[in-house]
């Protein structure tokens, strides 16, 4: 009996285990099912998945090179090379030749992911505005994972530089889609400056602790750890994306707008502007990383650990920059062209003043300048691009951020290539010069942007075919308009001219009249 007894009660625990597992799951589910709390896991998993491309990106820095290396040596040790007795001098010039080859390898591995994903993204923009913003993501996350595992076990030139490439295969699907769907979700300027914000945090910081983090689990655990551990967040930041966002259900697309070409966007004068400064503000960041360490062993005799963390340091002042910036922003939005002309010639100057460094604590001062720089003009930029599209095009991201990508894309992909070459020929005094310069000279080009604020919202199609409750800032609009029209706010003359973006209203309120008599949207 008593066997009995101490069965049925532990059935009894299990069954209230059972239920209470049960009410926790459908309290998560409807938490899930809340638009507020939705779009703070989408920005979890964004932030996660840049996180990740950032950490792959720059993992291998510490990585790659000790690496290639070693198979360089193994491969000579099975290699006979008849040499004279006396040919001591053909001996240093054949390793200077291996040497030399081994680091145009090192830079062309290291500039195929920015190269390919420089490839990609007109197509990958163009399918994210077809398909949404969730399936890219998904893409982007499990060619990253694939890429990721292919590092883990890679043990020759060749398949290491295929995982490079599907690097940024993987990230002209991810990083795109990610910023497009913070856009998205956060429709409001404050809100949607902080969302961008605290992903370009994320960005900073798996860009700075990656080469510390890959160059320790390298030394003591080898190089598959690394990867390993990488692979496995990128696998749980995928089946999140599935049971938050569940891209393969319902999908309903007969209503979706249709989002502005990219060779469109690509020829409007404020997103050329934004783009050009997102390129020439992050020159000096990918132009030094490749060359910086050379440096620094040949004029400062810095150690290893020092070359290693040189950058480490500035991750403090570019999450200051992202802070400082979003605040200002909430306050004075008209000003997002002055923060990131701000950024630009605090970057020229802090580039300027690299070579004049002798020690590394010098050294510090401009890097943090330049990656506090890089942080206000990426922190006030991104944001307007989204506003662009919002007043000037369609409210659908895809494409306006793939451009984002290419314009970063254009300066990682030269970097490993083309600064070597710059520092060989010129040295490395002139390439900061050129660099500072070039920032300075272009910040007064974001005058353009200073009355950027003041355009009205353009109609889209997206008047035409929405169907639901307001989602953005073209449906708000829309729905203000609309209960306005019916209220007798509208003015006979705004009917009467073309305003400042090449908008006609009278065939716009025309449209809507012909709408007003079916149900208003609430």
């Amino acid at each position: 009996m008593d066997g009995e007894g101490g069965s049925s009660g532990l059935v009894k625990s299990a069954a209230v285990k059972l239920s209470k597992m049960g009410e926790k799951t459908k309290q998560l589910g409807t938490a899930m099912k809340d638009p507020h709390q939705q779009r703070r896991i989408i920005l979890v998993i964004v932030c996660v998945a840049l996180l990740l491309d950032n950490m792959l990106y720059m993992v291998i820095v510490p990585i790659i090179p000790d690496y290639l290396a070693e198979l360089e040596s193994e491969q000579a040790e099975h290699v006979h090379v008849v040499i004279h007795p006396n040919s001591s001098y053909n001996s240093t010039a054949l390793d200077k030749v291996n040497k030399n080859n081994l680091d145009i390898q090192i830079g062309v591995l290291f500039a195929s992911k920015a190269i390919l994903q420089l490839l990609v993204n007109p197509l990958s923009g163009t399918f994210i505005d077809r398909v949404g913003y969730d399936i890219p993501l998904l893409i982007g996350l499990s060619v990253m994972f694939v890429s990721t595992c292919i590092f883990a076990i890679a043990e020759n030139y060749a398949t290491l530089f295929v995982a490079r490439s599907l690097q940024g295969l993987g990230s002209a699907f991810a990083d795109t889609s990610g910023f497009a769907m913070i856009a998205d979700k956060y429709t409001e300027e404050s809100e949607r400056s902080t969302a961008l914000g605290i992903a370009l945090a994320f960005i900073s910081f798996g860009s700075l602790v990656a080469p510390p983090f890959g160059g320790v689990l390298y030394e003591f655990a080898g190089k598959k750890v690394p990867f390993i551990v990488l692979a496995c967040i990128c696998l749980a930041d995928g089946l999140m994306l599935l049971t938050v966002i569940k891209p393969f259900s319902n999908r309903t697309r007969e209503n979706m707008p249709v989002g502005t070409p990219i060779y469109k966007l690509m020829v409007d004068p404020y997103i050329v502007v934004v783009a050009g400064a997102l390129t020439v503000c992050n020159i000096p960041l990918a132009f030094l990383e490749p060359t910086i360490a050379n440096w620094m062993e040949t004029n400062m005799h810095s150690t290893q650990w020092e070359m290693g963390i040189a950058w480490l340091p500035a991750f403090f002042p570019h999450v200051l920059g992202v802070y400082i910036t979003v605040k200002l922003a909430a306050k004075h939005p008209h000003l997002q062209w002055f923060y990131g002309a701000l950024g630009m010639v605090i970057i020229g100057a802090s580039s300027c003043t690299v070579p004049a460094c002798k020690t590394f604590g010098q050294l510090m001062l401009p890097l943090c300048g330049i990656c506090f720089g890089i942080a206000l003009v990426d922190t006030a930029l991104l944001p307007t691009l989204a506003f662009l599209v919002d007043v000037r095009h369609t409210s659908v991201y895809g494409s306006v951020y793939a451009i984002a990508d290419i314009s970063y894309s254009v300066a990682y992909a030269m970097g490993p290539i083309v600064a070597g070459q710059i520092v060989h020929n010129f040295g490395f005094v002139q390439l900061n010069l050129g660099m500072g310069l070039v920032n300075v000279l272009y910040a007064p080009a974001l005058l353009l942007l200073r009355n950027v604020c003041q355009m009205k919202p353009s109609y889209s199609e997206r008047d035409n075919l929405l169907e639901e409750a307001p989602q953005g800032l073209y449906d708000t609009i829309k729905m203000e308009e609309r209960r306005a029209k019916k209220k007798g706010y509208s003015t006979a003359g705004n009917s009467l001219s073309v305003d400042e973006n090449g908008f006609d209203p009278f065939r716009a309120q025309r449209s809507l009249s012909e709408e007003s008599s079916g149900p208003e949207y609430t």
